[in-house]
Order: structure tokens, then sequence, then C-alpha cells
């Protein structure tokens, strides 16, 4: 569980974004962010897609990077575990 989190709290952190600035954003209480980041839940694929939509607002850098750290790269084993 939590690979959109483990990447999210990534982003979140290298960018100096706030859990709060996200959920405004999207419209969302910020605790379902603490939830997602905390790999307490996973967010749906819908969510994702709001996600990567609010930080591009924020920073299009930090969504492209979320979008990298979510997806990885070709070729590469992403299951770490």
């Amino acid at each position: 569980m939590g690979k959109a989190g483990k990447a999210l709290k990534q982003v979140l952190e290298s960018y100096g974004i706030s859990q709060n600035r996200v959920a405004v954003l999207m419209g969302i209480g910020r605790s379902n962010i603490y939830r997602w980041v905390n790999e307490i839940r996973d967010p749906g694929a819908e969510m994702v897609l709001q996600l990567r939509d609010a930080l591009y607002q924020i920073n299009p850098a930090a969504a492209e990077d979320f979008v990298k750290l979510y997806l990885g790269r070709p070729g590469q084993d992403n299951d770490s575990s």
C-alpha cells in the first residue's frame, strides 16, 4: 500500500508544499491528504489525477516529479518490497 502516498510525501517535502494547500485546491479535507501521505489509505485513480492537477497549479515541476515517482521509469522495477 502507499505508492501514491510515498510519491506525494516526497514531493511535498522536496518542494515545501503543505498538505493543506493541496487539500484546498482539490476541495477535500486535509485529513485525506494526511491519510495518503502516511500510507493509511491509498487515493483512487481519480484522486491521483486530481493530485497531479493540484500540484501542477502550485508548481508544474512538482506535478511532473509526482508522476515520475508514482509511475516510475520504463523498464525500472518499482516494487522494492
